[in-house]
């Protein structure tokens, strides 16, 4: 999948590109539809994953099929990270 960066309209913060396209390398990572009308008709979709180098990245993202466009992403706050952790050990079960 090749990332769109363009135009970004937020800051990385404490995250950089590398960190957040890993995120959705992640084997293990947690694609979230979404469940409000809003973001449903806009398209957009959260990932929770893990970076190679361990950091949790949270991203709300748009995708065409070709290009993924990161809309938001932060790291990971100690319930997405139990949430992330708690579907990872069901996977790996």
């Amino acid at each position: 999948m090749e990332f769109d960066w363009s135009n970004s309209s937020f800051e990385l913060g404490s995250l950089n590109q590398r960190e957040v396209e890993e995120s959705f390398e992640d084997p293990f990572a947690v694609r979230l539809m979404p469940d409000s009308p809003r973001f449903g008709v806009q398209g957009r979709f959260f990932n929770l994953g893990m970076s190679a180098g361990g950091v949790g990245v949270c991203s709300v993202y748009r995708t065409n099929g070709k290009q993924l466009r990161v809309l938001h992403a932060r790291p990971f706050e100690p319930e997405e990270r139990f949430f992330y952790q708690k579907k990872m050990n069901q996977t790996l079960a």
